[in-house]
């Protein structure tokens, strides 16, 4: 048998040589189940969960919900959210990342994904923010902290994985991410705040636009509301499932890109094909996770995590706030879907035994990732702003980084004291 503390050692050590996490998790775990019952059963393990699940009815809400944010980024609403929360802040210091933020909210309510808020924002944002004399560390930092709303304001792919992986109710899911992301959208607005006093810096406003036009501006940004109304509003109310959300979500989409002009069908192919390549990678990590998980139960590793836990203290708090630690330092390692796909089927049985909500578990992973999203060394949202705009150094967008990280500790510090602001919508449902 392969104890389980060598069965992490040599994940890692995979990891680290540049095995791609899906084959990494795989390996580790068939090797690790067949030292503990066999090969034969082993492999029998490994076909269902490969075959299964991936002809699951379940899973057709991931390319679906990838296929509405690449739809989205095609149809330019970016660019019209962005436009529309500028007219409203264009009066304040450091009007135009506060624009950013709002608009890296607006846009992750239909587009789904971290990376492509972040891309997308940054071609639209960054030139407006260097042409007015914002610096370079408030201008990349607004966009990449604001981009890491994408995985937790609904429609979030993270969170299907998360729910397929700990077997949750997605669309509870998806309404448990809403007031944490609305909060996130306010602390990130904070941090803009106080990095223009911090920095000194007399940064031009322009001069206050009359209600009416204010109004008028919000024009551009029918399409998306009306999207995120349809597709969220039609799981609350059980009009659909979450898979038949994401269906319609997607249809909608196609729609919204149709009618912008900015339709073709050269255009439709890469869509379709980035789609279909994010899918098959994120499949490859979800089933190698699968198999991982089976390791985790049969090696006995939830129950001597969860009693080396208790070194920090008896209780639900000392357990939450010592797997926080431990989160945090993963952050500075792993990427944050990696890190997902390696720590829930850990914890999430050691938390369910603790009496926590899995609803609640679930906004609470996806926020510490965000964090990890924008923290070294392994920010993927500052390397993609580090690429897009290559005279602007990695040290330079962390160091602005700094205040929306620390608004992010006092949203987990909130989640944690405040479970509701979670659990409330979902609640209702």
């Amino acid at each position: 048998m392969i104890d389980w503390p060598i069965g992490i050692a040599a994940l890692l050590v995979l990891l680290l040589g540049g095995m791609p996490i899906a084959f990494a998790l795989t390996i580790v775990g068939l090797v690790g189940t067949a030292s503990i019952i066999g090969l034969k059963p082993s492999l029998s393990l490994l076909g269902p969960t490969f075959f299964d699940n991936g002809r699951s009815y379940a899973l057709t809400v991931m390319p679906l919900f990838l296929l509405m944010g690449n739809f989205v980024v095609q149809s330019g609403i970016a660019r019209d959210l962005y436009q529309s929360a500028h007219a409203w802040l264009r009066h304040r210091r450091g009007g135009l990342a506060l624009a950013t933020v709002v608009a890296c909210g607006g846009f992750s309510s239909v587009c789904g994904s971290s990376m492509a808020t972040a891309a997308t924002m940054s071609k639209i944002a960054l030139p407006s923010m260097r042409r007015f004399g914002y610096p370079d560390s408030l201008a990349t930092a607004s966009i990449a902290a604001g981009g890491t709303l994408g995985i937790l304001i609904p429609p979030s792919v993270i969170l299907v994985f998360y729910g397929i992986m700990t077997q949750q109710n997605i669309g509870k899911l998806f309404m448990a991410g809403i007031i944490p992301g609305l909060i996130g959208i306010f602390g990130y607005a904070i941090a803009v705040m106080i990095s223009v006093r911090l920095s000194g810096d007399n940064l031009p406003s322009e001069g206050k636009l009359p209600l009416i036009e204010r109004f008028r501006a919000l024009k551009g940004t029918a399409g998306a509301i009306l999207l995120f109304i349809f597709v969220m509003g039609g799981i609350y109310l059980g009009v659909f499932t979450p898979t038949e959300s994401a269906g319609m979500g997607a249809f909608g989409a196609f729609l919204l890109t149709l009618f912008s002009g900015k339709f073709s069908w050269s255009d439709f192919g890469d869509i379709v094909y980035s789609t279909v390549k994010t899918t098959a990678m994120m499949f490859f990590i979800l089933f190698g996770a699968l198999t991982f998980t089976n390791y985790v139960n049969l090696s006995g590793m939830t129950a001597d995590i969860q009693a080396g836990l208790s070194i920090f203290g008896d209780g639900p708090l000392p357990t939450i706030l010592a797997i926080l630690v431990i989160y945090l330092l993963l952050g500075c390692v792993l990427e944050g879907l990696s890190m997902i796909t390696l720590t829930v089927p850990i914890f999430y049985p050691i938390v369910a035994a603790q009496g926590f909500d899995l609803i609640w578990f679930g906004i609470f992973v996806v926020v510490i990732t965000e964090v990890s999203y924008i923290t070294p060394p392994v920010g993927m949202n500052a390397f993609v702003l580090n690429t897009v705009v290559r005279d602007v150094s990695l040290r330079t967008i962390f160091a602005g980084l700094l205040p929306f990280v620390a608004m992010d500790i006092v949203r987990i510090a909130l989640l944690i004291a405040i479970p509701g602001i979670a659990l409330f919508i979902p609640s209702m449902m």
